[in-house]
């Protein structure tokens, strides 16, 4: 028999078990579910790192960074790190390994197989390009449903930013814009004639253009491009992708992209540097709405370029040198893929060209130095000029 005092006990003792239970039991849920969730993170961090190709891109010359890692990096997508949005999805801003401060390509989770092709297909292109004039690819993670790119950051923005509204200083002189012209030439020069297997990019734009610290060209977003065999110099497409104004008209209406379609792309980057005006606008001429690039072409062919070209800012040396750009403008646009010039032919070209007005500015700068030296009676100074042709050196002297 239980005694008064032993029942109160027990009784006491069993309600403290039991609310030991109550407490215990959530916590040991809670502590449960976080470790069942934890466990199918790690799962399906490791299943979408396999099936991106992980075991395959880990033997390449590539770093790979972990999800985690990007998210400190850019401060958990913060919105103050977003440097722009476009249809693929978000760029955002971070740094890692301390100083080094980077682009993140993130793309939108939406219509995965169609994202996950267009990433391999970027992946594989940007790891065949080793170009000072192109992006630098600085690693990629895998751990996410849709792999992240990771680019080199680029600090001076877009060319299209520096044309439009037309309140960049570095485009108001000449020799600046023919420069950059002359760069992004032999970016493309690369892709098709050095690159192994050769590369058409596919969306060459403004936008895609990117100026660095020292205002020199990074071609970039090749998420369009296409690796070509020498067997195949062109792929046809049932779905034509690129940028209103830029694309090329042949393969608009036959739907096959060759090395030509980049070569058009970038005579309305030309048109578009010259004029400033975007190459989807249009303009009104008695009474009838003109494309901007079919005007341009006319005002060329009739000689009335001062109708789209503001000289003022030009000297006579500049003016001439201008016009060389214009008429290579005018090949590239042509509606006919095989008259257009290669690539090669374009970047060689405009070298010359941005070579002959570097050594007319020397001249000039010498000239004017020898005057002041002979006022003086000094002994003048010579000055030798390089000039570059090609991603791989320099040549001493002119090119012509």
């Amino acid at each position: 028999m239980w005694t008064e005092q032993g029942l109160h006990a027990r009784i006491i003792n069993l309600v403290t078990y039991i609310s030991l239970a109550v407490i215990a039991l959530p916590i040991f849920g809670i502590t449960s579910v976080a470790l069942v969730i934890d466990m199918w993170r790690r799962r399906s961090k490791q299943k979408n790192f396999r099936r991106n190709g992980g075991e395959l891109l880990k033997h390449h010359r590539v770093q790979i960074f972990t999800e985690a890692e990007l998210a400190k990096a850019i401060n958990n997508y913060d919105e103050s790190n977003k440097l722009g949005e476009h249809g693929f999805g978000s760029v955002y801003r971070g740094r890692i390994a301390g100083d080094t401060v980077v682009a993140v390509k993130k793309p939108k989770d939406v219509h995965k197989s169609l994202l996950r092709r267009d990433f391999l297909h970027e992946l594989e292109t940007v790891m065949q390009i080793n170009h000072k004039n192109v992006v630098k690819l600085h690693g990629i993670c895998l751990e996410t449903r849709i792999p992240l790119l990771v680019y080199e950051y680029i600090l001076n923005g877009t060319l299209f930013q520096h044309i439009h509204p037309n309140a960049s200083t570095i485009l108001r002189s000449w020799k600046n814009q023919l420069r950059i012209a002359a760069e992004a030439a032999l970016a493309l020069k690369y892709m098709h004639s050095c690159a192994e297997p050769p590369i058409i990019h596919g969306d060459i734009k403004s936008v895609n253009i990117l100026l660095d610290q020292n205002y020199s060209v990074k071609v970039s977003d090749f998420g369009t491009s296409v690796l070509i065999s020498p067997e195949n110099s062109h792929i046809v497409s049932f779905e034509i992708q690129g940028t209103l104004g830029y694309i090329d008209p042949e393969y608009l209406t036959t739907g096959r992209l060759t090395i030509k379609s980049d070569v058009y792309s970038f005579g309305a980057v030309l048109m578009e540097l010259l004029t400033r005006k975007k190459p989807a606008s249009f303009i009104l001429k008695s009474g009838e709405s003109i494309n901007i690039i079919h005007y341009f072409i006319s005002c060329v062919k009739d000689e009335k370029l001062s109708n789209v070209i503001n000289f003022e800012a030009a000297s006579e040396d500049e003016m001439e040198r201008v016009g060389m750009v214009v008429e290579i403008a005018v090949k590239c646009l042509d509606q006919s893929g095989a008259r257009r010039p290669t690539m090669q032919e374009v970047a060689e070209q405009l070298a010359r060209i941005d070579c002959k007005l570097d050594i007319a500015t020397v001249e000039e700068d010498n000239e004017e130095t020898k005057r002041e030296v002979d006022e003086e009676n000094l002994p003048s100074h010579s000055i030798t000029v390089t000039c570059e042709t090609s991603q791989h050196g320099t040549t001493s002297g002119s090119l012509f």
